[in-house]
């Protein structure tokens, strides 16, 4: 059975992973988080987190397909595929203090997913962030960013090495030969992006998972995308905030 991985138990990682468990109950779908009460949370009659329907789809995946673990290691050892959903909210202090994403969770897990991929399996990752940089994730996942004590597992810049990772910063290349699309934030780069030459490279049937509701369903559909919304845009007075995964 292959299984995923979701590092981020928050408002965008526990619901996307719960609908993906819902519609792809041959695949085991795990979300990690170090919160202890979050993860509880999650596995309680109480979730953390509203969304109409959520509640239904977690208790008819979980214990089945759907799994919820503070034990982050361990999963991500396992998983086939990884998803990062963590929080780069913006900086409060030091350069690009109120401008800058304050990357140190993208950083702590990028750290842990190289230090635990020690076997030969392969973890593909495919992140479009736009406030995680191409010179960020390079730094992050180079083999000087770290003091390994094993061989390198996630060199993406290395042309010879077989990478376990691949980072991808750019959203056609991510989804090329791709079966879904999960959209995760309220960015404004993802309504402005050209989802026919999206659809164009994916793998049929292709999906879209949006886990925001911020693009139209009824245009994807209409160029041939099987769409599943969830969520809501956040209310206009949260614009200026910091987002929270």
């Amino acid at each position: 059975m292959v299984k995923i991985c979701c590092i981020g138990a928050g408002y965008v990682g526990g619901p996307t992973m719960a609908v993906i468990a819902l519609k792809c109950p041959a695949i085991e779908v795990v979300v990690v988080d170090i919160s202890k009460p979050r993860i509880d949370a999650w596995n309680s009659e109480q979730l953390p987190i509203y969304e109409p329907g959520l509640d239904e789809v977690v208790k008819e995946c979980r214990g089945r397909n759907l799994f919820f673990s503070t034990d982050v290691e361990k999963h991500v050892a396992e998983a086939d595929i990884i998803f990062v959903s963590v929080n780069t909210p913006t900086k409060t202090r030091g350069l690009g203090a109120g401008k800058a994403a304050d990357l140190t969770y993208w950083e702590s897990a990028a750290r842990m997913i190289a230090d635990v991929s020690k076997s030969d399996k392969i973890a593909q990752i495919s992140i479009y962030d736009p406030q995680v940089t191409e010179d960020q994730i390079q730094r992050d996942l180079a083999m000087g960013k770290f003091d390994w004590d094993h061989p390198m597992h996630l060199q993406p810049t290395s042309p010879t090495a077989f990478k376990q990772v691949s980072v991808v910063w750019d959203a056609y290349e991510a989804t090329k030969n791709a079966h879904g699309l999960c959209i995760l934030t309220e960015w404004d780069e993802f309504k402005t992006l050209d989802y026919q030459k999206i659809y164009d490279n994916m793998q049929k049937p292709a999906f879209v998972f949006d886990g925001r509701n911020v693009v139209d369903p009824e245009k994807l559909r209409e160029i041939g995308f099987i769409v599943y919304s969830i969520g809501k845009p956040l209310d206009a007075w949260l614009k200026d905030m910091p987002a929270v995964a």
